[in-house]
């Protein structure tokens, strides 16, 4: 069957036809497309379309189709999209008046509808996905908070901080993005059935009580842009995208920290692989993973947004394509903030190499200047100064704590004793924000 096949005399050609088959991405939609269908069907009841007792036979239909089949089953079935296949369904389930239940509504305001319920859901999802992240990052700073480790810029040692202080800010993070997908539900949240094909529809549909009936907040105000209307598809791609660049850093970390040459973490043989060859390898395959799909998310939103741009206004096929790139997307990021999450929970920290390398005394070259500030010296001349105590004892093979620094400032004859250890320097970082524990 096929919704448009009147006004046809010959039959699709078949590599066309298999282009055109939408039905194994959009099977997914099974439950939306019946629960919006049945909304549909109580507003046709309501302008007068449908009787009572062909309402009763639509809704009781819709609803056996949804207990008696799931999405993996309907995609193997002979249709062009979901769409086509509960309609033809309920048809044959109760005749006649199956046929009334497409009156004053297309697939274009059916689609839109129908995708609007799965994003909302699916924006739920993935903020608990998020969430559950965020916990396991908070369980593991409160573990292991007497852990300290060196902050990078550069790639290059830079500053002693807390191992919490480190998870609290991926927290941080992953915060924002989970603030993103809330704040963009309230766009997602707008009804567009009654909006036809493109122009709105002849029946007098009361679309604030579909609209209720559907769980949506407001309905569209313009038909032509509710049924071209893709922005909270573009929205969850780039929400997606942001949330695995953060996922994609920590997994960049974490392979690094987990290498012998840096020996700081030990990560689960729950979430590794070996190799083939070499029997020593244990692999950060589901870290590596992660910074792929992040990869193929910051595509998927590259490639839809190309797609967006070029089209003129009003439904276009190229639309259809909006399901399997989100669905897409949808999947991987609920994969990666799973493993993620599970990886977190399974690290072992090795704290004496954390703490040897957080020990090195040069990254205490900022405090040396700033204890000559509260000494008078300007900062531009303290960091002169301490900078050629660097020099000198990288020329020595020596520590910044192993030199005679009172040759570069007399002022240094007052430092209180362990003031390069690596705890002072992360307890001076007192203030708001800073990794030293506030008093």
């Amino acid at each position: 069957m096929k919704l448009w096949q009147g006004r046809f005399e010959e039959e699709t050609d078949p590599v066309f036809e298999k282009m055109n088959r939408s039905l194994g991405v959009d099977a997914v939609l099974l439950d939306v497309d019946i629960r919006a269908s049945r909304a549909h069907a109580k507003a046709l009841l309501g302008c007068g379309v449908l009787s009572h007792e062909e309402w009763q036979s639509i809704d009781r239909g819709l609803e056996e189709i949804l207990q008696e089949y799931t999405p993996d089953e309907v995609k193997a079935l002979p249709y062009e999209d979901v769409h086509t296949f509960v309609e033809a369904t309920l048809i044959q389930k109760i005749g006649a008046a199956g046929q009334k239940l497409h009156t004053g509504r297309s697939r274009n305001d059916q689609v839109a509808t129908d995708f609007r319920l799965f994003v909302k859901r699916a924006i739920g999802l993935v903020v608990a996905d998020v969430e559950a992240v965020q916990h396991a990052l908070v369980g593991s700073a409160a573990a292991n908070a007497g852990v300290l480790l060196p902050a990078y810029t550069h790639l290059r040692r830079a500053q002693p901080i807390r191992w919490s202080h480190y998870c609290l800010a991926f927290y941080e993070m992953f915060e924002r993005d989970r603030e993103r997908f809330e704040q963009s539900v309230d766009r997602v949240d707008v009804l567009p059935l009654g909006s036809g094909a493109v122009a709105g529809s002849n029946f007098p549909l009361d679309r604030e009580s579909i609209a209720r009936e559907l769980g949506f907040g407001r309905i569209s105000m313009n038909s032509l842009d509710a049924t071209c209307d893709r922005d909270f598809v573009v929205e969850f791609l780039s929400n997606s995208a942001l949330l695995m660049t953060h996922a994609s850093r920590l997994a960049e970390d974490w392979i690094i920290y987990s290498t012998d040459e840096f020996g700081f973490l030990e990560l689960s043989e729950k979430v590794t692989t070996g190799s083939s060859l070499m029997p020593q390898k244990k692999n950060p395959d589901g870290l590596e993973l992660i910074r792929g799909k992040a990869a193929i998310i910051a595509g998927s939103l590259t490639g839809f947004l190309s797609l967006m741009k070029g089209l003129p206004t009003g439904y276009n096929k190229d639309l259809q394509e909006d399901k399997a790139v989100l669905l897409s997307a949808f999947e991987n990021v609920r994969l990666s903030m799973s493993v993620l999450r599970f990886t977190i929970r399974t690290v072992q920290l090795k704290s004496a190499p954390m703490n040897k390398a957080a020990a090195d005394s040069f990254m205490g070259a900022t405090d040396l200047a700033d204890f000559l500030v509260t000494k008078g010296v300007p900062f531009r001349a303290s960091h002169d100064i301490v900078a050629r105590a660097v020099r000198s004892a990288l020329e020595k093979g020596a520590g910044l704590d192993e030199i005679d620094l009172t040759a570069f400032s007399p002022f240094f004859s007052e430092l209180p004793p362990g003031y390069l250890a690596a705890e002072s320097i992360v307890a001076r970082k007192r203030l708001i924000g800073g990794t030293g524990h506030r008093p």
